[in-house]
């Protein structure tokens, strides 16, 4: 930017007053700089790289959401997120519409606060799924009752759990369910004028009924787990190149301690009596068939599932799966 003289200045004074230069020139000059608003009532406080993040992380959170309320209520549902904003406090309640749900959480061990808000044509065919309907939507929405405000408990508390999943690669939280409201004009959570990050996810629950969500979190919730990290990747690349040897040096160390393996083939009950008179070349009844798999511990955890074969002159096992959390341990 170019910086005039005093006696620049001086001239261009002159020359106004004598007429020289016309105020409507000056004008038609200041029209061809390209000018950028700023609202300093509503600081940008998210950058682009901000937004982008946020956008990726949750959308791995409405993938885990949409495979778990699929098999949990045996019906289509689907989840995507369609936009990530920054606004004020204000302008999310503002847009709010109604009626409407919206359930009011802690984020722990942050002592933070924040919002999810339902939409009633996402939420009244889930509280129907729940009952042991088809998914269907009233044909006039209405407020809740008792009963299905404690529904919407526990699906808010399901959606928050998959949000914990989806957050645990980058910061280990907890949550906490402080209410549930149909009025959100009557809490003011946050400041109205407190920025906050707001991700839109449209809603699929069967065919055709379409709805969606709203995640509201503040600023002051979201700095030291996007922002800050952000920072601190950016400007100390020298720290991940430590971590870097020293996640190889656990991993050399790691190398040496021995694990014991067990494959059970089966199991059975005899008595004591039979038990004694056991010689080598008995044949014994188990309680697994031969084309059924054998279970697999590592210490005493039950881990894969395997088929018995050989290698070379030995016996080995060949692992066909990871044990389920349904199957049994000895």
């Amino acid at each position: 930017m170019d910086v005039l003289s005093q006696n620049e200045i001086d001239a261009l004074l002159n020359a106004l007053s004598t007429g020289e230069v016309k105020i409507e020139e000056l004008k038609d000059t200041q029209k061809s700089i390209d000018y950028k608003l700023y609202d300093f009532r509503r600081p940008n406080k998210f950058s682009k790289e901000h937004l982008r993040s946020l956008q990726v992380l949750h959308s791995v959170f409405t993938r885990f959401l949409t495979n778990f309320l699929t098999g949990y209520l045996r019906t289509n549902i689907q989840v995507e997120v369609v936009s990530v904003d920054q606004l004020t406090y204000e302008d999310f309640i503002k847009s709010i519409p109604s009626p409407t749900v919206i359930t009011i959480f802690k984020v722990k061990p942050f002592e933070e606060n924040a919002i999810i808000q339902f939409d009633p044509m996402f939420l009244f065919p889930m509280i129907d799924l729940f009952f042991g309907g088809n998914g269907e939507a009233p044909g006039e929405v209405r407020e809740l009752t008792d009963i299905e405000l404690s529904v919407t408990k526990n699906i808010s508390d399901i959606l928050l759990d998959n949000l914990v999943l989806s957050w645990k690669d980058i910061v280990l939280i907890e949550h906490e369910i402080l209410s549930v409201e149909t009025n959100p004009n009557l809490h003011q959570i946050f400041p109205f004028n407190e920025i906050v990050a707001l991700i839109t996810m449209t809603t699929k629950v069967g065919e055709s009924t379409k709805g969606f969500i709203n995640l509201c979190l503040p600023f002051t919730l979201l700095d030291p787990v996007i922002i800050q990290p952000a920072q601190q990747k950016r400007f100390g690349a020298h720290i991940s190149a430590a971590d870097e040897k020293e996640r190889k040096k656990v991993e050399y160390w790691l190398g040496f301690p021995k694990i014991e393996l067990t494959v059970v083939t089966g199991q059975a009950q005899i008595t004591v009596r039979d038990f004694l008179q056991l010689q080598e070349g008995d044949v014994m009844v188990i309680d697994r068939k031969m084309d059924q798999d054998m279970d697999v511990y590592v210490g005493e955890n039950l881990k894969y599932k395997a088929q018995a074969g050989t290698l070379g002159n030995q016996f080995a096992v060949q692992i066909t799966a990871l044990a389920g959390e349904g199957d049994h341990d000895v």
